[in-house]
């Protein structure tokens, strides 16, 4: 006899990509049926991205595989970027009328997601999965900090389960009062097959890429993807590179941001330095293969994680990352697939990149490592732990 179907009701502001694989697994599971219920109803089409600072629609099917309803959203304001940008009068009615057996809300910072976790409280197990950790907080204790800490404590007093991410989330949650029970260890993953390449394609797009680039083939390419905005610090990388005298080696920004029109003045007299426009997702396992290592320097505050990191792994390549993202302690390995470098030291960069410049035949051998470790960051293992939840007793991690 088979397993009775539980009923999983997930709470998203919007669809994005990093969701979306985990949400069509889940639905394929024959214990499980879910509903996701996407609460920024004005998410359908085209979303606001205040990073980038346009919008953005992704060019990769997000909503293909599983259930799911756009909640009605009343903000004045609607969006992901504050409390009160997510506004559902019947989000709790519309939940009710699904009947679930369980409750996984991603996110706690907006009105509608505070209210349901409190609401279903005790009514029924309720997940949460966030990413935030304490890399950014001040190590002394202010009155600011005390009241923070008390207030977050008071919101996960209504959590059940916390499926985190990584050893950092780890601990951010353990400072606010979670017991070890609670924990559940959901690796913080990729659509890791999007961005394999058994049969070469990206590689062999990436190579006439680049010699269109006019990048030649002995040349070591740094690479940057993502945001050019400040918590990333793209501008010390920039710095960094260009006081180095690194010859045969070339530094790719790619994306779009506040900081863009400022890097692309301070680097015009460097011809080593290219820039290419935000690039989409179905463009990205492409994108990556432009470079030999891929650089995440950022400062903060906010760098939870770093996806991006995730990405390049996956695509086989060697990863520089600084302290101040979420992802360094668990997926970057010194000397193994790469380097964990102190955000803002720009002396401990310059070494770094140098370093690499002078034994660049190290980077296979670091990216074939990254390649092997990510595999174990997967959604496989995100489905299994909530099977715990409903199936076994979750034993702690």
């Amino acid at each position: 006899m088979g397993l009775m179907k539980k009923r999983l009701a997930i709470v998203s502001t919007h669809p994005i990509q990093y969701n979306a694989p985990l949400f069509k697994l889940l639905s394929k599971q024959e214990w499980l049926s879910i509903k996701v219920f996407y609460t920024w109803g004005q998410s359908k089409g085209k979303v606001f991205d205040p990073g980038f600072g346009k919008d953005r629609e992704w060019d990769i099917p997000l909503l293909d595989g599983y259930d799911y309803q756009f909640v009605e959203n009343i903000s004045g304001e609607p969006g992901s970027h504050h409390f009160k940008g997510i506004i559902n009068p019947s989000l709790i009615s519309e939940i009710e009328a699904y009947n679930p057996d369980g409750l996984l809300v991603f996110g706690w910072s907006f009105q509608s997601h505070l209210k349901v976790i409190r609401y279903f409280n005790k009514r029924m197990p309720v997940i949460f999965r966030g990413d935030s950790t304490l890399l950014d907080e001040p190590a002394q204790f202010t009155v600011r900090k005390i009241v923070r800490r008390f207030f977050l404590r008071w919101v996960y007093s209504h959590v059940d389960y916390v499926l985190y991410a990584g050893t950092a989330n780890r601990h951010y949650f353990e400072q606010l009062g979670l017991k070890s029970h609670q924990l559940l260890f959901a690796p913080h993953a990729i659509e890791n097959e999007r961005f394999s390449d058994e049969d070469g394609v990206y590689e062999q797009d990436a190579f006439f890429w680049r010699r269109e680039l006019g990048i030649k083939d002995h040349e070591l390419v740094f690479l940057f993807a993502g945001k050019l905005e400040p918590k990333k610090d793209p501008e010390l990388l920039l710095n960094t590179f260009m006081k180095l005298g690194l010859h045969d080696a070339r530094l790719i920004f790619v994306g779009d941001g506040v900081l863009e029109a400022s890097l692309k003045e301070k680097a015009n007299t460097d011809s080593r330095i290219i820039f290419l426009p935000f690039q989409n997702q179905s463009r990205m396992p492409v994108v990556y293969r432009l470079g030999n290592i891929f650089v995440l320097p950022s400062k903060g505050p906010g760098e939870t994680w770093g996806l991006a990191v995730n990405e390049a792994m996956a695509c086989g390549r060697p990863v520089l990352v600084s302290d101040k993202c979420g992802c360094a302690t668990d997926l970057v390995k010194n000397h193994h697939n790469g380097f964990i470098i102190r955000a803002r030291d720009e002396n401990e960069w310059k070494c770094a990149l140098q370093y690499l410049g002078e034994h660049r035949n190290m980077a296979p051998l670091l990216g074939e490592a990254s390649g092997q470790l990510i595999k174990n960051w997967n959604f496989l293992k995100q489905v299994a732990v909530i099977k715990d939840i409903f199936i076994n007793e979750p034993a702690a991690k």
